[in-house]
C-alpha cells in the first residue's frame, strides 16, 4: 500500500489537483487499485452543483488517468520515474454510469491493454460500492521532463 507521499514521489500533482489519496494495490507496469476518498470540501463543489454537489465526470477521468500513471511510471525504477511525467494521449468509450457525492470512496482500478514505445493504453474504471460508476479506455505518453 502507497500513502499519499510515495504517491506524490511518481506524480507531480499537488492539492487541489491530486485525485489519489492511496494506492491499494499495485502490479508495477501491469495493474493498479487506488483510491479516491470525495469529500464535500472539495473547490469544485462550490461550483457543480450548489445544493446538488456532484464530483464532475471529468475529474473521474483524470483520477483513472492519475492512477493509469502510476501504472506506467511505477514499471520504471524510481529515480527514472523521477524524470519522466505521463501525459494524457487519449481517451476512448467513456462512460458515466452514476454520480459520485461527496462521502464516496471512489476505487480506481486501472490495467495494462497494451503498452509501445512510451505510449501506455489502460483500461480503468471507477466504483462506488462495488458499482461501476465510470469506465474507459485511457491513453498515456511518458516523457522525459524539460
Amino acid at each position: 500500500m502507497w500513502e499519499v507521499t510515495d504517491i506524490m514521489e511518481f506524480l507531480p500533482h499537488r492539492y487541489p489537483f491530486l485525485l489519489v489519496d492511496r494506492v491499494l494495490e499495485i502490479v508495477p507496469g501491469e495493474y493498479v487499485k487506488a483510491l479516491k476518498n470525495v469529500t464535500i470540501n472539495e473547490p469544485y463543489f462550490m461550483g457543480h452543483f450548489p445544493g446538488e454537489p456532484v464530483m464532475p465526470g471529468v475529474l473521474i477521468i483524470e483520477a483513472l488517468a492519475q492512477a493509469g500513471a502510476l501504472i506506467a511510471l511505477s514499471a520504471m525504477d524510481k529515480e527514472a520515474a523521477k524524470r519522466h511525467l505521463a501525459y494524457f494521449g487519449g481517451i476512448e468509450k467513456a462512460r458515466f454510469k452514476k454520480v459520485v457525492r461527496p462521502g464516496d470512496q471512489l476505487i480506481l482500478e486501472g490495467r495494462t491493454i497494451k503498452k509501445k514505445g512510451p505510449v501506455w493504453k489502460m483500461e480503468g474504471y471507477a466504483y462506488v460500492d462495488g458499482e461501476v460508476v465510470t469506465e474507459a479506455i485511457l491513453q498515456a505518453y511518458l516523457a522525459e521532463k524539460r
